[in-house]
């Protein structure tokens, strides 16, 4: 049975731990309304990209562009997947590495076995269990110029696109966090290249495409300048929602993990108290005992 002065250290102990819990709570609380503010930012320049597009594609020009062009046999794919640079964040990167090995299985399923897989993982979490897989045909390639935490994602969106037009893949597909509040994240698994025709002819119902507009040089000039614009701006919004969704989910943890000390210190505090009681009757029986004698 503890001693009344292990219970008091032990309480102190955890004392500590709900204070340090609190304060991470805070930092990642601030952190998450930081990047949320990022994406509000965003949102209005990719509002902008998609309703040029969406006035393009209500004029009467045809529209054709490499980045839309599926290849005429699939037999690498690239699978860029969002996870987080730092810990203490749940079971946030588990729950990603699961959707990646959905997203693996669908492409053996619909593409065949001889597909090559390239996984290009964003954040040293998911990249260490991305290395750890042992698949057939599936390689990590390591992410060097960005990481979970970066703002400036120009040069990652070029590198899926060049390797998309040079050939190296022939398709290019994304699993991340997609965040929709603090207690609210879902997972998505997309595919980014070849850009979808459902995805782009979805833009053309979009409130103000029905404006008259005159396009200079000409309307497949500027839709050739604007889907990679396109492309960037959504690789912009998944770097900002993963980080939002990973300081989402640390707060989730601090909570849950400041609540569960909060619990443990009552629990002990009781003992503790329980302890002292029966120590201090003891030394009261004691006392009455030595009078009666």
């Amino acid at each position: 049975m503890a001693t009344l002065r292990e219970l008091k250290g032990r309480i102190g102990s955890v004392a500590s731990s709900e204070k340090i819990t609190g304060a991470m709570k805070m930092i990642s609380s601030a952190k998450m309304h930081k990047a949320e503010g990022l994406l509000r930012q965003l949102r209005p320049y990719r509002d902008q990209v998609e309703l040029i597009i969406a006035n393009l594609l209500n004029s009467d020009a045809t529209f054709e562009s490499p980045l839309m062009t599926p290849h005429a046999t699939v037999s690498s794919v690239a699978v860029a997947v969002w996870g987080s640079d730092d810990g203490l964040c749940g079971a946030y990167n588990i729950n990603i590495f699961k959707q990646l090995l959905v997203k693996l299985q669908e492409l053996r399923q619909t593409l065949g076995p001889d597909v090559k897989i390239t996984i290009l993982p964003v954040g040293s979490k998911i990249a260490k269990a991305a290395r750890k897989l042992q698949m057939p045909g599936v390689e990590c390639e390591p992410v060097t110029d960005v990481d979970s935490k970066s703002t400036d994602v120009r040069s990652f969106a070029w590198t899926l696109r060049d390797g998309f037009l040079s050939g190296k893949y022939d398709r290019v597909e994304v699993v991340y966090m997609s965040y929709k509040s603090v207690s609210r994240q879902r997972l998505e698994a997309l595919q980014l290249l070849p850009v979808t025709t459902g995805a782009i002819e979805g833009l053309g119902n979009r409130k103000g495409a029905d404006r008259p507009y005159i396009f200079e040089p000409s309307a497949e000039a500027i839709f050739a300048h604007v889907l990679p614009m396109y492309l960037l701006a959504v690789v912009q919004d998944i770097f900002t929602e993963n980080r939002a969704s990973e300081q989402a989910a640390r707060v989730m943890a601090m909570q849950s993990a400041n609540d569960n000390a909060k619990k443990l210190h009552d629990q002990l505090q009781l003992e503790f108290n329980k302890l002292r009681q029966q120590a201090i009757t003891t030394e009261l029986l004691d006392i009455l005992g030595g009078q009666v004698k």
